[in-house]
């Protein structure tokens, strides 16, 4: 697996975290695929943190651009915090 800076570590768990954020903006960003960006999040967070994390993604349709309904089409809600 690629060794990335703490920032982008850090990017991608807060991107593996949102809802609206799909596995594919992580590979495109980043370089990995979903296998490998499940394999970084188990390395990276204790069990307990990691199953809730898997509980929450799995089957969840933002997550894949593929399930998503056309209507999102944005990674952010409307009322998250935005840093830029």
């Amino acid at each position: 697996m690629n060794q990335f800076s703490e920032e982008d570590l850090s990017r991608i768990i807060e991107m593996a975290w949102e809802d609206r954020t799909p596995f594919e903006a992580i590979q495109c960003e980043f370089g990995l695929n979903e296998a490998a960006v499940i394999r970084l999040m188990r390395q990276n967070m204790k069990p307990s943190s990691f199953k809730m994390w898997r509980a929450r993604v799995t089957g969840r349709k933002t997550k894949h651009l593929q399930l998503r309904l056309p209507d999102v089409i944005r990674a952010y809600c409307s009322r998250q915090y935005k840093r830029f």
